[in-house]
C-alpha cells in the first residue's frame, strides 16, 4: 500500500542576481534629479545618494520596528510600524463595516488611467459613467459613497501600487493581509497607495467597478488592484507567523492546514463595463469570476452591465458617442439603483448568498 505522507517541499532557488554595482545604484538614484534646477544641490543630492546605497547594500526593508506584542504568535518579532498602521486600519474599517448602525458604505472604482489633468488632456467616459452612478447612490436614502479614482496613479505626484509579488504561489501563509510587501525602504518602494485602499475595501458594504476594456483586459491600473487583493482572499493576518517572509516555515503551515480566511466575504457588487470595438463582455465576465472566487456577492443581473460605445467609430468622438446614447446613461443609472437595492437588502441579511459548501481545494 503506498505511503499517504506528504514529502517535504524545498524552496526552490536560481533566478539570476539582480544586485545593481553601487555605480549602477548611483546612476538610477540621481536621474530622479536630473532637472537643471537640482544642479545647486548636487552635493546634496551625492551625500542622500550615498545614504540610500547603504540602506540598500544593508537591506534596510523596515528601518522602523516595534515588538509584536501578546496578540501575536511571536511576540518578541519586530514587526515594521507601517505594517503595523495599515493592520490597525483595516482592523478599524471591519469595525465599521460590522455596526448595524448608521448608513450603508458604497465603495466606486473608477478604473480608467485617463485624467484630463496629465497627457491625455480630457476626462474618460468611464470617469462620467462612475459620476452618473455616484449621482444615483447619493441621492438614494441610507447609502454613503467613496470614489476610489485609480486614474490617480498616472496624473498625481507620488501615487503609486507596486505590483503582486505572488506570494501566495510559495504558500498561502506567506502572503500577509495585509500586504506586508511594501514598503521596503532599502529598495526605494515606498508610499504604496494599497496601504489606504484595503481598508476602503473592508469598510464597503458594496463596491462598483467601473472599467473600460484595454486590448481584451482590464486596465494596468485596476489590474494593479486585483493582484494586491489577492491577501483579502486566504492571507495571513499574523506575519510573526512566518517570521517574515520565511518560505519554508510559510510552507510547513499551509501543508499542516489553512483556513483561508476570506477577508471581504459577503460584500455585494456590480460591474460596468465598457469598450469601444471587442472585449466587453468577456472582460465583464472575467471580473465576476473573480469577485465570486473571493466569496463577494452579486448584486443580481441588473447590476451587471457590459456595453459598446461609439462601436468602431473614431476615438476623437467617442464622447459625443456618450452623449448620443441616453440608454446607455440609463442603464448605468439602473446598475446603481440595484446595487442600492441589493446592498440595503444584505444587511437585512435578505440578500440571497450562494449556498455554504464545503471546499475540497481551497485557495
Amino acid at each position: 500500500m503506498p505511503s499517504t505522507r506528504r514529502k517535504k517541499p524545498r524552496v526552490r532557488k536560481g533566478q539570476p542576481d539582480v544586485g545593481l554595482t553601487r555605480d549602477e545604484f548611483a546612476r538610477r538614484f540621481v536621474l530622479e534629479f536630473s532637472d537643471p534646477r537640482f544642479a545647486a544641490a548636487a552635493t546634496h543630492v551625492r551625500a542622500l545618494a550615498d545614504i540610500a546605497w547603504r540602506n540598500y547594500e544593508d537591506g534596510r526593508k523596515a528601518p522602523r520596528t516595534v515588538r509584536a506584542g501578546p496578540r501575536f504568535a511571536d511576540p518578541d518579532y519586530d514587526l515594521s510600524v507601517e505594517w503595523l498602521a495599515a493592520h490597525r486600519a483595516v482592523q478599524q474599517a471591519r469595525r465599521l463595516h460590522d455596526r448595524r448602525a448608521g448608513p450603508a458604505r458604497v465603495l466606486i472604482v473608477n478604473a480608467s488611467p485617463r485624467n484630463d489633468r496629465t497627457c491625455p488632456g480630457e476626462m474618460s467616459k468611464t470617469w462620467r459613467l462612475a459620476r452618473i452612478a455616484r449621482d444615483v447612490l447619493d441621492g438614494t436614502r441610507g447609502i454613503e459613497t467613496e470614489l476610489l479614482d485609480l486614474s490617480r496613479l498616472t496624473a498625481e505626484y507620488g501615487r503609486v501600487i507596486y505590483p503582486c509579488k505572488a506570494c501566495v504561489s510559495t504558500a498561502m501563509p506567506l502572503c500577509h493581509w495585509p500586504c506586508s510587501c511594501y514598503p521596503n525602504h532599502g529598495q526605494g518602494q515606498v508610499r504604496d497607495w494599497m496601504h489606504e485602499i484595503y481598508p476602503m475595501w473592508v469598510a464597503a458594504h458594496g463596491i462598483l467597478i467601473v472599467t473600460p476594456v484595454h486590448w481584451y483586459q482590464a486596465p494596468s491600473v485596476l489590474k494593479l488592484m486585483m493582484d494586491r487583493l489577492v491577501c483579502a482572499d486566504g492571507g495571513n493576518p499574523d506575519p510573526t507567523s512566518t517570521s517574515g517572509k520565511d518560505a519554508a516555515k510559510a510552507k510547513e503551515i499551509e501543508l499542516r492546514g489553512w483556513p483561508y480566511p476570506r477577508h471581504l466575504e459577503g460584500r455585494v457588487f456590480a460591474l460596468i463595463v465598457h469598450a469601444d470595438a471587442a472585449g466587453a463582455e468577456s472582460l465583464r465576465r472575467m471580473l465576476h469570476d473573480w469577485l465570486t472566487d473571493m466569496h463577494l456577492v452579486s448584486a443580481g443581473a441588473d447590476a451587471m452591465l457590459d456595453r459598446y460605445i461609439g462601436y468602431y467609430e473614431p476615438y476623437a468622438m467617442s464622447h459625443d458617442a456618450l452623449d448620443r446614447d441616453p440608454a446607455l446613461r440609463q442603464e448605468v443609472s439602473s446598475v446603481a439603483a440595484g446595487l442600492a437595492r441589493a446592498v440595503k437588502e444584505a444587511r437585512r441579511g435578505r440578500h440571497r448568498k450562494p449556498p455554504a459548501r464545503p471546499e475540497p481545494r481551497p485557495k
